[in-house]
């Protein structure tokens, strides 16, 4: 049956051998001197221009970026070193490759003014609470990346620049966010881009496995070696408690946004015209979305009302019509 699913996955006549990935993934092999000078100059071009785009909220211009950013080849070469039970520094090329990103981005942030709202930005907010979602499309981007480099007829650039989506402008706006000294939102990019990193590595370490690049000892006996086992069901693990707890965040934000727009319709109730048009949980903070047309009641009712039903200590901040903002507090203060 497995046999079966592989062929169908990867037929014998598109099948890349093992030399040609492996002179594909490590650096570390071939023309090393060549391969490291592209690796780097192309990473650093793209971080810039994915820091640009972050900081002009051009989606655009990030995705573009990305099709320059050659961060997929040593993630896929982890994988592959993985399955095949060698060291091929490749660990080592990303941690680096992950501290160029970051600072690139701490360094373009001093472009931002020292009182620019983050959370404006849809490319900050969007990856500094990170959903269940975005780790299933890591673990999905990581066996395309898998299949399109271990097959002739399917061109890999795409999976590179979908991997490259997943982890780099994480990176860039965990720099944005440090440079601004707003470490919250840091945390919450970089656990979206750890989360990701190890859901990319484990896809591409199952593909390997299933398609029979292991070691050649593993070949003999027609399946991966336990130790092979072992480390991606460690890795599984690493992956899955992020994942529970990113699903279990987003469960209790949930009842907490409904609990806080529940608490703001009963804040306006006496306020005629006056309606709640959305509630969002960003970095901690519960952005309540309110349209009026008269005077706001006093603030710290609406604090009054939210005390139970969210945590003591969440930032409140109401967004009213006509584009003011008002930062009610924190509950229970």
């Amino acid at each position: 049956m497995i046999g079966k699913i592989r062929a169908r996955v990867l037929p014998a006549s598109q099948r890349r051998s093992l030399d040609e990935l492996t002179g594909d993934l490590d650096l570390s092999s071939g023309d090393t001197a060549s391969k490291r000078s592209a690796f780097w100059t192309m990473l650093t071009l793209s971080s810039v221009i994915a820091s640009g785009g972050v900081l002009t909220d051009s989606t655009a211009t990030v995705i573009g970026a990305m099709i320059i950013a050659p961060l997929s080849t040593p993630i896929m070469g982890i994988a592959l070193g993985s399955v095949q039970r060698r060291r091929t520094g490749s660990a080592v090329v990303v941690l680096l490759a992950c501290l160029l990103v970051t600072a690139v981005g701490t360094v373009m942030s001093v472009a931002l003014p020292h009182d620019y709202d983050l959370l404006s930005n849809s490319q900050i907010s969007s990856r500094t609470s990170p959903g269940l979602m975005d780790l299933i499309a890591a673990l999905a981007t990581g066996f395309a990346g898998a299949v399109a480099l271990a097959r002739r007829d399917v061109a890999a650039v795409l999976p590179g620049v979908a991997i490259a989506i997943s982890l780099v402008p994480p990176l860039v706006v965990a720099g944005v966010c440090l440079g601004q000294l707003s470490g919250w939102q840091a945390l919450g990019a970089l656990v979206l881009f750890v989360s990701n990193l190890f859901a990319l590595v484990f896809g591409g370490m199952v593909v390997f496995a299933s398609l029979g690049y292991g070691a050649e000892a593993d070949k003999a006996v027609g399946r991966p070696a336990r130790r092979t086992y072992a480390a991606m069901t460690l890795l599984f693990l690493v992956v899955f408690v992020p994942l529970s707890a990113n699903t279990a965040v987003t469960l209790l934000l949930d009842a907490w946004t409904g609990r806080t727009k529940d608490a703001a319709e009963q804040w306006l109730a006496h306020v005629p015209g006056a309606s709640v048009t959305g509630v969002d949980a960003n970095a901690r903070t519960m952005y309540v979305h309110v349209r009026s047309p008269g005077d706001l009641p006093p603030v710290r009712s609406l604090l009054d009302l939210l005390e139970g039903r969210v945590p003591d200590g969440t930032p409140v901040v109401v967004d009213a019509s006509r584009g003011r903002r008002i930062d009610a507090g924190v509950v229970g203060d």
